[in-house]
């Protein structure tokens, strides 16, 4: 008897004959409504046998303890899989640990129903790809897609079947450390992103052994902390939620996500955790989501914290609301989740066993929608695990995803790319550190087993050029800063030396080359979660250090690792050339040499923008304009006018931004109409040339303003764009179609409407483009 027949018999001798209707070709991920539910009879089935106890099981969603997140670690999960009192684990690792675990589970269990298993995979598994704000800087919908297709592959093979991803917080605040974990500051792309990564993971059928479980997060508004502080409050208008902040959650949705996670933040006064407004109102009501909600890790014992109520209180608010699952509520650092208090709200009258019911239904229905009652040992196949996870293919396209990511800021007289020739420094505290190459949250990542850049330098150079090396500092002065930025294993080691010996040994170095490329910036852990900055600049003696091979007189070429947006006044006013690489992934080292010496041209383009002072922040380009906006094209101070007195209003480096190796020229933008009714659509052409010497790829991007409306609107909105390969010499004609639903906003009455009258469409390179041709609206 073979084990998927053996796991059928148990099945069909649980849930009476209804399971024999089932079968794996109707696990699509097309999401249904909950009345229309194509396994609503086996749940039905398995339903009617279980106890409260075992109801409220398939609710708790413990830690395993391998990985950790947060700050406590579940104990004796074993005893709680056999009991029934427990749906799923995550972060726990390997197909030997997954499968000892599912066993528990579906043969000592009184019902053998199957356990979920998720996993923080955020940016690949063990082959690691940039952080999301470096993928997002790619604009490459299809390169985005394969991301997620590639990172469910290897999250499968080693016997995950869900993923804590996509996280499509909109965020304008770079001191906001988890700004790395998203894809920046713009609804419309967001969107895009967020359905490209629904369908990478999940593809066409959920049972499938090669595919993951989605979970868009956070919902909702996470990325609008105020004062750029993990965990904090947000506050905001509706209006402003429905036109700026829930469209990439939506979009997750309408692609079909299996599973959303809430935020830890408050909404309208309310924890989203508790809040039934977010999650049944609006995510099921209004959107017609049908999967499950999973809190935040000890998102239900936070809400005490918030002030809402005691243990029975917040656990009841947080069922009653829509929470279907509670992510390491049994915590020991937790003292309130549904394993320890529903049962006691349920004896108080405060939740209806019919509430537990419609959660525990859902919970079922995803495990039948990933195949695990059929087999609950699909996803654990050994010779997967070895031969699919981290191949030498997968690690390819990492190296070439890393370089598409890599955004280029500043290009003084050419000096980038660099040739293959003479003596290279290589100098800088990121320069041959393989362990935070992957950025934050790469937690299936082998981290010692990245490409670091002096490696993947020196293997791109060959024998054509000398590579010298120095650490030249530590990541900063302070200690204590310095052990707080490099958690989790991702260890710069400090060294011995004193600083100054440090920089003369790279002054030494820099002054034997001829050309000096500083790998400096962040490290992985100076952003991401509980990563908040009040100062975003480059670390002090990293600064001192770049300053002084600047001194030495060769050209400098600052490779910069960051994970969020960075204040660089300075150095764009000192540096000849800047190359933002973000953490470019598993395979950093390569992908960055390959971008440097001009094996690959960059073609990457700001997701968030680059403010000149922390006080400008929150900063970005689809704002409104005041009463008193100001006039000047240069940035002069005009007093009465909406201003600062001591900085610019403008970033650095807008929204959209990004140089090329090569020049591309726009012209001759056209429309096919100059008015259209409510059911019609224009067609916006504009020819682009590339006119230097390189081949390149260019992210034609596509605004409109809405000249008129009933209430105010912003100054440019992102609506289409398009990343074409463009050959030196040649011309390409690029076509976008803007329909009336690409007008539409959320009004007053938060009625969605496209309003009749005047519109501006703006194409160019970037946010700033002044290139435009109107059309009107008609009734």
């Amino acid at each position: 008897m073979t084990k998927r027949f053996y796991f059928k018999l148990i099945a069909f001798f649980l849930i009476t004959f209804t399971i024999s209707s089932c079968n794996s070709n109707s696990n699509s991920t097309k999401r249904t409504s909950e009345n229309n539910n194509p396994f609503e009879a086996q749940v039905d089935s398995i339903l009617g046998l279980m106890t409260l106890d075992e109801k409220i099981g398939q609710l708790n969603l413990p830690v395993s303890g391998d990985i950790t997140t947060g700050l406590g670690k579940s104990s004796d999960v074993g005893k709680k899989i056999q009991d029934g009192l427990v749906g799923g684990m995550f972060n726990i690792k390997s197909v030997e640990k997954i499968r000892a675990v599912q066993k528990i589970a579906v043969e000592e269990s009184r019902l053998k129903i199957p356990l979920l298993f998720g996993m923080d995979v955020i940016h690949g598994y063990e082959t690691t790809f940039p952080i999301p704000l470096g993928l997002s800087s790619t604009w490459d919908m299809e390169l985005i897609e394969k991301t997620a297709r590639m990172a469910a592959n290897e999250a499968s093979a080693d016997g995950i079947n869900w993923t804590f991803s996509p996280m499509v917080d909109i965020s304008r605040d770079p001191r906001w450390g988890r700004v790395s974990e998203g894809n920046g500051e713009d609804p419309y792309l967001g969107s895009r992103i967020a359905e490209a990564m629904v369908k990478g993971y999940q593809q066409d059928d959920l049972s499938e052994n090669n595919t993951l479980m989605a979970c868009v997060k956070h919902f909702a508004l996470y990325g609008a902390s105020e004062a750029g502080r993990d965990y904090n409050t947000v506050d905001m208008s509706k209006i402003r939620m429905y036109n700026e902040y829930l469209e990439p959650y939506k979009a997750a949705v309408d692609a079909g996500v299996g599973s959303v996670m809430a935020s830890f933040n408050e909404i309208d006064g309310i924890p989203a955790t508790g809040n039934k407004w977010l999650l049944t109102d609006l995510l099921r009501d209004d959107w017609g989501f049908n999967g499950f909600v999973v809190t935040d890790y000890t998102g239900i014992y936070e809400m005490m914290a918030h002030g809402v109520g005691n243990e029975e209180e917040v656990v009841a608010q947080s069922l009653n609301a829509g929470i279907d699952m509670d992510m390491a509520g049994d915590s020991p650092s937790a003292s309130a989740a549904f394993v320890k208090s529903l049962k006691g709200a349920v004896d108080k009258g405060m939740v209806k066993i019919e509430d537990i019911d419609i959660a525990v239904k859902r919970m079922l229905t995803a495990k039948y929608q990933l195949g695990l009652f059929d087999d609950p040992y699909r996803y654990l196949d050994s010779d997967r695990a070895k031969n699919e996870v981290f191949t030498d293919e997968n690690r390819a396209f990492a190296r070439k995803v890393g370089a598409e990511s890599t955004v280029l800021l500043k290009n003084e007289d050419n000096l980038l790319p660099l040739k293959k020739e003479g003596t290279i420094a290589l100098i800088g505290p990121l320069a041959n550190n393989a362990v935070n190459m992957a950025g934050t949250w790469s937690v299936a990542t082998q981290q010692d087993k990245s490409n670091p850049f002096l490696a993947g330098l020196k293997t791109v150079v060959g024998d054509k050029a000398n590579v010298l090396y120095a650490k030249g500092s530590n990541l900063d002065y302070d200690l204590e800063l310095e052990q707080r930025a490099t958690m989790f294993g991702k260890d710069i080691p400090r060294d011995g030396r004193t600083d100054k010996q440090l920089l003369d040994e790279a002054l030494s170095i820099a002054n034997k080359a001829d050309v000096i490329v500083a790998a400096i910036g962040e490290s992985a852990e100076f952003s991401g979660e509980s990563s908040s900055r009040t100062e975003i600049g480059i670390p002090q003696v990293q600064k001192d250090l770049l300053n002084a091979l600047l001194k030495t007189g060769k050209p400098v070429v600052l490779v910069l690792f960051t994970g969020r947006p960075l204040d660089l006044v300075e150095e764009h006013k000192n540096v000849p050339a800047i190359l933002n690489v973000w953490f470019p992934g598993s395979e950093a080292g390569l992908a960055i040499s390959d971008v440097l010496f001009g094996d690959v041209n960059p073609s990457g383009k700001l997701t968030a923008t680059f403010p000149r002072s922390v006080g400008q922040i929150p900063i970005f380009y689809n704002h409104k304009n005041t009463g008193r906006p100001l006039m000047n094209e240069e940035g002069n101070f005009e007093k009465f006018r909406s201003n600062y007195i001591d900085e610019r209003n403008e970033p650095l480096y807008p929204f959209g931004y990004g140089l090329s190796y090569t020049n591309f020229d726009y012209s001759n933008l056209k429309l096919n109409t100059t008015t259209i009714g409510m059911d019609g659509s224009v067609e916006v052409s504009v020819e682009v040339t590339n006119s230097g010497d390189y081949d390149g790829k260019e992210v034609v991007q596509l605004y409109t303003r809405d000249v008129v409306g009933s209430v105010t609107r912003p100054v440019k909105e992102l609506k289409g764009f398009l990343k074409v390969e463009i050959e030196k010499g040649a011309t390409k004609t690029v076509t976008f179609k803007l329909t009336v639903e690409d007008l539409k906003f959320y009004n007053s009455d938060l009625d969605f409407v496209a309003e009749p009258g005047e519109f501006q469409v703006f194409v160019g390179t970037d946010s700033t483009t002044k290139m435009m041709a109107e059309f009107e609206l008609t009734k």
